[in-house]
This record gives structure tokens, sequence and C-alpha cells, in this order.
């Protein structure tokens, strides 16, 4: 394991967010906050509880997921399609660095960033509403695992996107609805029973229910199918990352 190539590329990719820390660090923040205002004031005034938790409580496993899902997202895809884009993504294939080590250095720096924005939006929320965490290690687990399998999604977009409408495309467009629909300001269980089974498609819901869980002890579907769900979507991003590192896609070109 070259742990100095690792620590390079690492340490280059925390580096930029210093000089960009309004984009990634206190835009999110702010928007999510604002998200969690409204939501809270205007509809938390017509629903005061769902399943025995204030609506305020309840929707901040949903926003601290949805923050935590983009950026890692965000960051991952800019992090790597940047060297593509500026010719520089050369220098590391030529490098004496195997694709495990690349991915982990843009990975873990991604992740990181999005773990920062992650516990300042729980911090905030804590002067809103009062928030009770029953399960702090699956907390944590489920935190950390969407944080890494999101920036392994986020790694892949990067390499398969040929310009920035492209790198914009999955978050905006993809990534925030699902969120939006898969229970992030409500719980399934208030959906008829038809677009319950619906809902169930929807990746998202296995996260944001296992999270939640964590918080009150509550989900729309079981612990052990929220982490099987989300470690199968880990998997299957790193296959895909091996492939296109295997293949040289988009990269040798």
């Amino acid at each position: 394991m070259n742990f100095g190539a690792i620590k390079a590329i690492y340490l280059f990719e925390m580096a930029r967010t210093k000089r960009t820390i309004m984009q990634s660090i206190i835009s999110p923040v702010l928007s999510t906050t604002l998200y969690f205002v409204v939501f809270g004031a205007a509809i938390g005034s017509r629903i005061t509880e769902v399943d025995g938790v204030s609506y305020g409580a309840f929707i901040v496993p949903g926003l601290i997921m949805l923050s935590l899902m983009t950026q890692s997202l965000s960051n991952a895809a800019f992090g790597i399609y940047f060297p593509r884009f500026t010719g520089t993504i050369f220098e590391v294939l030529s490098a004496p660095v195997s694709f495990f080590e690349v991915t982990i250095a843009y990975v873990g720096a991604a992740a990181t960033k999005s773990i920062l924005v992650g516990l300042i939006i729980f911090v905030t929320a804590l002067f809103f509403v009062p928030i009770e965490v029953r399960h702090p290690f699956w907390m944590v687990t489920f935190f950390l695992l969407t944080a890494i399998t999101f920036s392994l999604l986020g790694f892949i977009i990067g390499i398969w996107a040929d310009n920035f409408e492209k790198l914009q495309f999955f978050p905006l467009l993809v990534v925030t609805p699902l969120a939006f629909l898969g229970g992030s300001f409500y719980s399934i269980t208030m959906l008829p029973e038809f677009w319950q089974k619906v809902t169930l498609l929807n990746p998202v819901v296995y996260l944001i229910s296992g999270f939640r869980w964590s918080f009150y002890g509550q989900a729309d579907v079981s612990l052990g199918l929220s982490l099987f769900m989300t470690c199968l979507f880990l998997v299957a991003s790193l296959a895909i990352i091996h492939w296109i590192f295997r293949t040289g896609y988009k990269l040798k070109a």
C-alpha cells in the first residue's frame, strides 16, 4: 500500500476545500438549515408528530442524509473530473499507484468533506429541536457508509461525465428527487399502500430509514434490510470502479 501517494492526493483535494469554503461548506449548510426552518415551521404547524416524534425532530435525519448524499456525490465527481478535464489525471495513472489507492484518496477526501458538512448540520439542528440518538453506533455506521458509498458513486460519475452539464445531472436530477421521495420529510407509512410498495423500489429509502432508526428506534423498513441494501450499493460501486481502471474506460483516451 502506497500510503505516501494516498496522503498526497488526499491532502491536495482537502486543500482545495479551503479555497472554496463558501461553496463546499457554508452554502450546503445554509441551504439545509433553510429547509429545516421552512419545512419545520410550515409543515410542522400542521403535522405535530410522526410516529410519536415531533415533526421538527423527525425530519432532521432526512435532512442530514440529503445533504450527505448530494455533497458526497458532488465532491467526488468534481474531484476526479477536474484532473481529467485538465489532463493531470495522466500523471496519476503513470505513477506507481494502484486503482485501489487512487480510489481511497479521492473518495476519502470527498467523504471527509461531506461528513464535515453533515456534522455541522447535526450540531445546527440541536439549536432548533431536541434530538435523541438512541443507537449512536448505528448512527455513525450509516453516516459513514452513506458518505463512502455516494462518494464512490460520485467517483464513477466524474469519470463517466464528458462535460460539466453531465457532472451536475445526477446530483440535481436523480439523487435529490430520490431523496425527497425517499422519506426525507415523511414516513412512507403515510402513503397509500400501493405507493408504499412503489417507494420501496427507491434505494434511498433504505438509507434514510436505517439512519432515522438510529435516532428514534423507528423505521419504514427493517434495520437488517437497510444495512444490506447500503452494503450492496457500496460493493456494486467498488466493482464498477474496478472495471473502469481495469479497462481504462474514459481514462486512456
